[in-house]
Formats: structure tokens, sequence, C-alpha cells
């Protein structure tokens, strides 16, 4: 006798298909960095890098000086009062000052520190031009704390970069960045001669404050 046909199983309906889902995409990185791009973007058409945290190219509006806070402070301190004024752009970021000048300057510093009787001596100075980047200091309004204390007192000197002389929007920055010329930069911004070699001294003051880590201890007397 001929048997039964074997009973076909159903087929699943598409509905109870499983499925896998679709892999999700990463939160968007540069979400919160947003008001602070189109700050420097679009109020002072400084261009950015892609990417989170917010970082400024160098050497397309302007250069950087970066030394040490403690020696950057006491260079501001020599041009007086007006230093800490309106001028040239200024920014704090750890214990590292950040000083704007003019677009081309970082070429020009092997020579001129040559030329101030500067380039034997080793110095924590140094110069970012073209190619480089900054870290964006906070704007205000987008949760700086405002400038941070002067040294010693380095807990205001941790986190984030700040502006401790922000540039202001709608005005050019090239006009107040110092230069190398005869005049110099415009309104209170100095001679960028002057100004490296009252850097490059306050740097070798503070380097020769530090101990050197190639120094032996002493031995207490017997």
């Amino acid at each position: 006798m001929v048997g039964a046909p074997l009973p076909v199983p159903p087929a699943f309906p598409a509905a109870s298909a499983p499925t896998v889902p679709f892999p999700r995409r990463p939160l968007e990185a540069g979400g919160a960095a947003e008001p602070v791009r189109r700050w420097y973007e679009c109020a002072l058409g400084w261009p950015t890098a892609p990417g989170a945290p917010v970082r400024l190219r160098t050497g397309v509006r302007f250069d950087v000086l970066e030394v040490p806070a403690e020696a950057g402070h006491a260079a501001l301190e020599r041009f007086g009062p007006a230093a800490h004024g309106p001028g040239f752009p200024v920014a704090v970021h750890g214990e590292r000052m950040l000083l704007l000048v003019a677009a081309g300057s970082a070429e020009e510093m092997p020579g001129l520190l040559e030329w101030l009787e500067w380039g034997s001596l080793p110095l924590d100075l140094t110069a970012v031009g073209a190619g480089g980047l900054l870290d964006a200091p906070l704007p205000a309004g987008c949760g700086a704390a405002g400038p941070p204390p002067r040294p010693p007192d380095r807990d205001g000197l941790r986190g984030a970069a700040v502006w401790l002389r922000p540039p202001e929007p709608g005005c050019e920055v090239e006009a107040s960045l110092p230069t190398l010329s005869a005049m110099g930069g415009t309104g209170t911004a100095p001679d960028l001669a002057r100004l490296v070699h009252t850097l490059a001294t306050q740097c070798h003051r503070v380097g020769l404050a530090r101990p050197s880590r190639f120094a032996r201890p002493s031995r207490a007397p017997r």
C-alpha cells in the first residue's frame, strides 16, 4: 500500500522571519563642537580642520608662538598694561601660552633667533606655521570660564585652551599681529623681533630656574 504523502511544513510568514538589524551610525562626535566651529568660521573667518575637538589651521591667517605660560606672562608684562588689553590674540592651554603672530613668521624664526643671538641656546619656544593645527580655545559663551589666573596658581591652567586676550569678531586679525617689519604690527602689537627677543629671554630665565633632569642628586655629608 502506498503510504500517505508526507505533510509539507508551512512556510514562515515574512513578518516572522528573523532579521539582522542594520549597523547603527555612531553619534556625530562633533555635535557639541559645532557652536565653537561656527564661531571661528563665521564670526572670524578662520579655517578649521574637520573632526572634534575643533582645531584651527595655522599658516593661513596667523602663525603661533608657543612658550611656557610663566615665560609668556612675564614677557607680556614687559610691554606694559596695554599688552593685556586689545591687541594680538593670546591664549593659554595647560601650562603653555599661545601667541598669535603674522602668517609666515614660523619660517622666519630660525634666522630671527640667530640674528638675535639666541640660536645657539636651547629654548622652550616653538613656532607653528603652515600645515599646523591648534586646539581652538573656547570662545566666550561656549563654556569658557574666562582668563586663567597667572602662575603659580597651576589649578587655573588645566583643561581646555582659553583665551587670555580673545580675537575680536568683525576685525581683521592680520592688522593686529606682530610682524617682522620696520614698523611692527599696528595698534598695540609689538614688532615681531622685539616680541621674540623678550620671549626668548623669559624662556631662558624659566629654563635656568628649573632643575636639570641630568643633575646628580647631592649626597648628604657623612
